[in-house]
Order: structure tokens, then sequence, then C-alpha cells
């Protein structure tokens, strides 16, 4: 993008406004991860969505703004501050979430644009950053504090190791236990993998609970049911961020036509939805391959290896009602999603996130198997 005269030197916090302003914003992290093997570009299309007040899933339950760093005239970050009023609401909070958080190796950007929208909090009566998030709570939680030897998978970020230092020398103190994602080899017959096998053919025998796969021709019935179980297994959970029911549906919907429904998988007892164990194919190992879709051959390029099998299956939930915490349901789950799993080609399963705060969650992990692969932070500033 050209130099913009307007601006003259120095550097300007201002806000998106016009087209070719929201293209910078969304084309910046091109700048900062160019060359890092690592980096998954997001689908500037979807990107295109999510930003844009009239068909953005957030702005449903929220305001936000959109801000671009600019010195000399060229765009040296990016950031976005929001005001979530439906969860504030529940949550009895005034925060204001920060996200698309991007900047160039240089603290005084990242000074100016955490300035910037702490300003912005308190000309709205918010008083607590909270972040970062890219709006939806499950879209790039958080910063990448540990694990860099391979890529990130589906809905999970990337980020500098110098984002960390950044944060943290602004004042911001970690909000919760990190989030962690665990990896486990399906292609093993390790220990932990045969033990589970034996528990679970165990409880299959003693009976009471159904396994059964997602229904999609039932699609608004199945989210239903994840709502109303996203909420009630999670509520124990420190510092728990209620869900919203628009936003449940609007994480749903983009993979409603690649979920394979045996990979999605529900447990019953007695009629009663408690458990659910999302398997997706990892679709990161495509989109690293398409660049974004910014250029036209792009949409080509993400077609061929749309077709090729994932070597990931991203587990990305783990639920089950707490009081039937103990009764098996998850062990049930988590052995047919491998067997499954194992018969369709997938090398290796990643489960994300989890919180370290979760004291479930985590266990059961360990007990397959499952080794801690990569730690997400979210922080909290007071304003």
């Amino acid at each position: 993008m050209p130099p913009n005269p307007r601006l003259g030197q120095g550097l300007h916090i201002l806000p998106v406004r016009t087209a070719g302003e929201r293209r910078a914003f969304l084309k910046f992290p091109w700048r900062i991860y160019r060359g890092d093997p690592l980096w998954v570009p997001p689908l500037l299309p979807e990107r295109a969505k999510m930003i844009d007040p009239r068909r953005g899933a957030f702005f449903k339950r929220g305001q936000a703004e959109f801000f671009i760093a600019w010195r000399d005239g060229r765009p040296v970050g990016t950031i976005c501050a929001g005001e979530d009023r439906k969860t504030n609401a529940q949550r009895r909070k005034q925060e204001c979430l920060f996200g698309f958080f991007e900047c160039v190796e240089d603290y005084g950007v990242a000074e100016a644009m955490l300035n910037h929208v702490a300003g912005w909090a308190r000309q709205r009566g918010l008083d607590a950053l909270f972040g970062p998030f890219n709006l939806d709570f499950e879209d790039s939680y958080g910063l990448l504090v540990e694990g860099r030897d391979r890529p990130p998978v589906l809905l999970c970020g990337h980020t500098p190791p110098y984002y960390q230092d950044f944060i943290e020398r602004f004042g911001f103190k970690p909000a919760r236990g990190d989030n962690l994602a665990y990896a486990i080899d399906l292609n093993t017959d390790g220990l932990a993998l045969q033990r589970l096998s034996r528990l679970a053919n165990r409880l299959r025998k003693r009976g009471g609970i159904t396994l059964r796969s997602a229904d999609l021709t039932r699609w608004e019935d199945e989210a239903e049911r994840v709502y109303h179980l996203l909420n009630a297994a999670l509520v124990h959970l420190p510092d728990h961020i209620p869900w919203q029911r628009e936003a449940v549906y609007a994480t749903l919907a983009p993979f409603r036509e690649v979920a394979d429904p045996d990979l999605v998988l529900f447990a019953e007892v007695e009629g009663k939805v408690v458990g659910w164990f999302p398997g997706l194919p990892n679709l990161n190992e495509a989109f690293q391959r398409a660049n974004g879709l910014r250029y036209p051959w792009d949409y080509l390029k993400l077609w061929w290896y749309m077709r090729r099998q994932p070597e990931c299956l991203a587990v990305k939930s783990v639920l089950v009602l707490p009081e039937y915490w103990g009764t098996g349901v998850s062990v049930l789950l988590f052995d047919e999603l491998a067997r499954r799993a194992r018969a369709k080609g997938f090398k290796w399963a990643d489960l994300s996130l989890t919180s370290a705060d979760n004291p479930y969650t985590p266990m059961l992990a360990e007990r397959m198997g499952a080794k801690i692969y990569k730690r997400y932070r979210v922080y909290r500033l007071s304003v």
C-alpha cells in the first residue's frame, strides 16, 4: 500500500474507515509472518465477514472498532477493541476485549496501540482490557507462549515470541490458567491406549451409556444440544465465559459442510445428552497452503489440498456434564473416536484447547497418553 500523505511523519493510531484501510488491516499479518513456516494465514473472505458490522456474528451482541498504527504513512501494527455487552452483563463485568493484535518488533508501537484501546475502553465506562481474542473467544485464543515445533491446528493461533514480552511489559497479568493443546499419536499401540481400550470394553459390557454420531440432517437441533452442553459442562471453571447462542451457531456453521458425522460423537444416558466429543479434520493443513485466498489462483490451491487426507484430527472440545464424571462417559467417547479416526487414516489427534484450571480434562488427556505441545495465555489489565 503506498504511503498515506495525510498522516505526515511519526506514529499515528487511526480507526479503520475506508475499504482501502480495511484491506490494509486484513493483510497486515503477512508482513509479520513472512518467512515463518509455522504460520497459517487466515482466510481473508472469512476475516472480512468477521469484522463487518453488517455480517459479523460478534456485532449481534456488542460493538467493536478496528485500528491501524501508521508510521510515516505505512502500517506497522493493528489492534481492535470490543465490548461484548451480552457476556459482560452475564458475568457482571465491564471488560473491553482486545484482539487482532499484530505488531512490528517495536515496543513503542505496541505501547501506543494498547494505550489507545485502553482510552477507548475508559470512554465507554469499561474498566479492564481482556485478551487477545479476535472477537470470538474461540478464534486465535491468547498468545502462544510455548510450542513452536509445529503449526497450530484449526481455530488455534500462532504469535511471535516478542508479543508476550510486549504485553507483559505493558502491565498485563495472566487472566487465568494457560490453555493447553495436547497431542496423541493414533498409530501406536502404546500402553495408555491399550489400557483405555480394555477399560472401554468393560464399560460397553456394563451398558447404560449410548454413543451416537451427529445427525447433520438435524443441524439446528444438534447445535442447540451443543449450546446447552457447553454452558452446563464448563460452568465449574474459574472465570468461565458463558457461551452466547449466536456465537455457538456461528462457530459451528463453517464446519457443517466438512464435518464427518462419524467423528462427531454424542454420549447419552437414558436419552439425555451428557457428553460431546467433536473430531474435525485439521483444515489448517490445507489452509496453510492457500495463502489466505489473497489471489484467484489460491482458490485452486485450496481445492487441491482439501482433497488430501489430513494427518491430524482436531478434537476441539471434551464436554461431559460434571455429574457424569467418573462414570466412563469420556473413556468411551475417546476410545470410540480413536478407533474411528485410525480407520479413516488419521495419524495423530490434537485435543485443544483445555484450561490448566480444569480439574478434569488435563487428567483425562494424560491418562490417554497425550502430551502437551502448545500453551496459550490470555491477559487482563485494569484501566
